[in-house]
């Protein structure tokens, strides 16, 4: 009998009917087509979104494409660090099998803007919020027999390097520059995290996932959800010869939670120049995977979030451990 891992089909993920995960920010764009993709597999879907309204109209989506879907939602504001430990014990849950960190906030122009606690909005929701947020949900994570932290990373960081000593962007902001910095803040960290992970002997393992170029105007329309226009699909025809839409997009971040040969410290992107098509292993650039500098933001990150340095690591090692 033939051993071989069957090959990876993006249309024929394989079945999850026990598990549990968590897409932030799987409400709209990427989240929103990882959380429609998973829910094919059986597995209940948590989509963790700020507003209700938008969460349902994205259940009811998903719900038209994939009947008996078993979705839930979950309040979730990663601007508002005090707020995280209330959502996550109201998710009301036993074990959590994957989180997927996707929310994010991206401005184009200034002016600066802060959240209550006084740090810069991108930076805080995109990096701050899921640094605190895994702390929440590690012993749920450490429940489950193999649980799975998957980072969405970006195109965005590969040209940035971080601030240490302005990582809220206090001086000379730059909104775009803001972004990528926080987008490379995300991938440090998920890197860091498996590799304490590993440290601790824990069973949970930290990914990094990508969508290349992924653009709303093509990406199929998935009413009720807002829609692009039809001269915006137009004009943006010709760019599907190196790039994508969000529901191809998805593609790596799915492969990163379900495969069962998926490891831990990897980071997943599509095939073609990391711009479109099927999902593969990447190389991981140097400035991201670099440990001197994500063990400072680590640093840097529990003293901002106020949060317990080892990130409640104690709470997901290998059981007898």
């Amino acid at each position: 009998m033939s051993t071989l891992t069957p090959r990876w089909d993006v249309h024929r993920l394989p079945p999850a009917r026990n598990k549990t995960f968590l897409v932030t920010g799987g409400n709209a764009g990427i989240g929103y087509f990882v959380a429609e993709q998973l829910a094919t597999t059986g597995a209940v879907v948590v989509l963790g979104s700020r507003t209700a309204a938008k969460a349902d109209a994205a259940m009811t989506s998903i719900r038209s494409r994939v009947p008996g879907a078993r979705l839930r939602h979950m309040p979730l504001d990663l601007a508002d660090l005090s707020s995280l430990s209330t959502a996550v014990d109201a998710l009301d849950v036993d074990r959590l099998d994957a989180v997927v960190h996707n929310a994010g906030v991206a401005l184009d122009d200034p002016p600066r803007r802060e959240t209550a606690d006084g740090h810069e909005l991108m930076f805080a929701t995109n990096h701050l919020g899921h640094f605190a947020l895994t702390r929440w949900l590690a012993p749920l994570l450490s429940a489950a027999p193999a649980a799975r932290v998957v980072t969405v990373g970006s195109f965005a960081a590969r040209s940035e390097r971080l601030d240490l000593d302005d990582l809220r962007s206090t001086r000379d902001y730059r909104p775009k520059r803001a972004y990528g910095r926080s987008k490379l803040a995300q991938m440090s960290f998920a890197l860091e995290l498996d590799r304490r992970l590993r440290a601790a002997n824990s069973t949970v393992s930290s990914l990094v996932a990508h969508p290349g170029g992924a653009l709303d105007a093509l990406t199929p329309p998935r009413p009720p959800l807002p829609e692009v226009t039809r001269a915006r699909r137009l004009r943006a025809l010709p760019a599907a010869l190196v790039v994508q839409g969000k529901e191809a997009g998805a593609w790596p971040v799915v492969r990163a939670v379900l495969d069962p040969d998926a490891e831990g410290g990897q980071l997943w992107g599509p095939r073609a120049f990391g711009l479109r098509g099927t999902p593969r292993v990447e190389p991981v650039p140097a400035h991201i995977s670099d440990p001197d500098t994500a063990n400072a933001l680590w640093t840097r990150s529990t003293t901002l979030t106020d949060t317990d340095p080892a990130l409640a690591l104690v709470d997901i090692r290998r059981p007898g451990a």
